[in-house]
């Protein structure tokens, strides 16, 4: 079993290198949104490190809202919503292995509670995400009736972080903490291994952020570059480097609309299992 003290740090880092990784369309330490800066994600970090370590202790749901209040406190943005929904259950399986999570993550999923469902979409409301829209069962406005996973696939197929509740976690354990080990072990530093990371997610995966606001078609266009991106070298090359500088640029509008920021999470998810999994290697 981890220490919760083990817990939280890796979650904060994970949160920490996120962030820091310049990871095209994204807030990172030069590229700030109109609404939300870079300093805003470096307190929320920090701030869901009590949760996360209170996680093996408190329900799921709990964890979520605990995790949620607690940036509420000290950014005025949601800033990391999506990050708490999958860190949340991640700590909570790490808190009953020394092994391989995604066994235990199954079964923190599979045994998740109406009570649950009632906390996330209490967190939900307080974090005011945009985009969400009115949901035809089970809106997070109403008093939910069927347990958490249940309620998470209910929005399965237009949100990625609601799909890996009920896949087990297939796109952070079958394709971002993948990529990630094999650029760490190819020699790349955190912040390109985890750009690296993020480029594969988006490639295979249309943000599911973009998709609500600008329609299918637009998040398969940004996968689509997304990929080029990555043909053109990425992170490994200059001529990628210059292909992930474009490609930023045209992502970046000032409604922030193209921002793949379901996709950063999803990376965050992986550097955090990463981290739990192999230990802290700089």
């Amino acid at each position: 079993m981890r220490t919760p003290e083990a817990v939280a740090a890796a979650g904060q880092l994970a949160c920490l290198l996120e962030v820091s990784a310049p990871k095209p369309g994204n807030v990172s330490p030069d590229r700030h949104f109109h609404d939300t800066r870079y300093e805003d994600f470096l307190a929320s970090a920090v701030a869901i490190g009590p949760a996360l370590a209170a996680a093996g202790e408190r329900p799921l749901g709990a964890t979520v809202y605990a995790a949620v209040d607690a940036t509420s406190r000290w950014t005025r943005s949601n800033t990391n919503l999506g990050i708490i929904l999958l860190l949340a259950p991640l700590a909570r399986a790490a808190r009953r292995t020394t092994g391989a999570l995604r066994p235990a993550v199954a079964e923190v999923l599979a045994s998740t509670t109406v009570d649950d469902a009632a906390e996330v979409y209490a967190a939900i409301r307080l974090a005011r995400p945009g985009g969400l829209g009115a949901a035809a069962s089970e809106d997070v406005a109403a008093v939910p009736t069927v347990a958490l996973r249940e309620a998470m696939a209910l929005a399965a197929d237009r949100d990625s972080v609601a799909r890996e509740y009920v896949t087990d976690f297939a796109a952070t354990f079958e394709i971002g903490a993948p990529a990630l080990r094999a650029a760490r072990g190819d020699g790349l530093d955190w912040s390109d291994a985890t750009v690296e990371a993020y480029l594969r997610l988006l490639a295979a995966l249309p943000d599911t952020h973009i998709a609500r606001k600008l329609g299918r078609a637009a998040a398969e266009d940004v996968s689509r570059g997304a990929r080029a991106a990555a043909d053109a070298g990425g992170v490994r090359s200059p001529a990628g480097r210059q292909a992930l500088a474009s490609f930023d640029r045209a992502l970046r509008d000032p409604a922030n609309a193209r921002n793949p920021g379901t996709t950063a999470d999803l990376t965050c998810a992986a550097l955090f299992v990463v981290i739990l999994e192999g230990g802290w290697n700089p």
